[in-house]
């Protein structure tokens, strides 16, 4: 399900992990008979969505690649309390070695695509798309616009180079909202271009720019469905800011086509996994 995270993205997050908790060796599982093996059972303990299995198993396999894992539930499957989730099996010390990297890997991204859920749920049946952002961990891009798509989120631009989106900066810098719009259709002809809008005086001179998408910050309710029928399908709209799982819907209701949430990828609250050893 959604697997379009790229592989070298995906491997080199790991090495970096594994480097960063295993430095100069592990001096604890050195302590394990070399021949030891081992199973091992992951265990969930709360409600959540899945997700990061692809991050958990490449732990193992660079670590060993006689580890094995027999996976009892699958990406964007809901899980809840005390649920097994997978086995893991093999030689005991590099299990060891890697366990708590692959669990963080396995409870960030979870943490994130149950997030996306909720929010995603919240406006179901609407015509309306949930975006995340750029606020991510760093690091973890990739990973975690992989883990909203995979809760029923959306992904807004994955950084810098694949989306124009000039703000309140921007405009001070440029001049004035028209003049970089333009600057933007020279720099990056044939991209779509986005505008971060603060009231509605800035709705009218945005869409008199040509922009192709307004970003409407921190706006209310009313005013999201002033400037609906004010472009009256001229661009496409996107709320964000002050939004939240209690207000979402009333948002989403205006008639906005887009929401970005930052807090799907910032307000991560990490699902509690348990790796459960046997006797060596």
């Amino acid at each position: 399900m959604l697997l379009e995270v790229l592989d070298a993205d995906l491997l080199e997050g790991v090495r970096n992990a594994l480097t960063e908790d295993i430095g100069s060796g592990d001096i604890t599982a050195a302590l394990v008979p070399e021949n030891a093996t081992t199973t091992a059972t992951v265990i969930c303990r709360e409600t959540a969505v899945l997700c990061g299995m692809a991050w958990f198993n490449a732990v193992f396999a660079e670590l060993d690649t006689g580890i094995t894992v027999d996976w009892q539930a699958r990406d964007g499957d809901p899980v809840g309390p005390d649920q097994r989730i997978c086995r893991v099996s093999g030689p005991a010390a590099p299990i060891l070695t890697g366990e708590r990297t692959a669990l963080n890997f396995l409870q960030t991204l979870s943490g994130t695509a149950t997030l996306a859920r909720r929010y995603a749920d919240a406006v179901n049946g609407l015509p309306v798309k949930i975006l995340d952002t750029r606020k991510t961990l760093p690091g973890l891009r990739q990973a975690q616009k992989y883990a909203v798509r995979t809760g029923g989120c959306h992904n807004h631009r994955m950084g810098l180079y694949d989306g124009v989106l000039i703000k309140e900066n921007h405009i001070a810098a440029a001049g004035s909202i028209e003049l970089a719009v333009r600057a933007a259709r020279t720099a990056s002809p044939g991209m779509p271009v986005e505008v971060e809008v603060e009231d509605l005086d800035q709705v009218t001179a945005t869409l008199a720019a040509g922009a192709d998408r307004l970003l409407l910050d921190n706006f209310t309710a009313s005013e999201l469905a002033t400037a609906v029928i004010a472009v009256a399908g001229r661009a496409q709209l996107e709320a964000s800011g002050a939004i939240d799982l209690e207000n979402i819907r009333d948002m989403a209701l205006t008639g906005v086509q887009l929401i970005s949430i930052g807090a799907l990828t910032k307000h991560v609250h990490a699902i509690d996994y348990s790796m459960l050893f046997n006797k060596y």
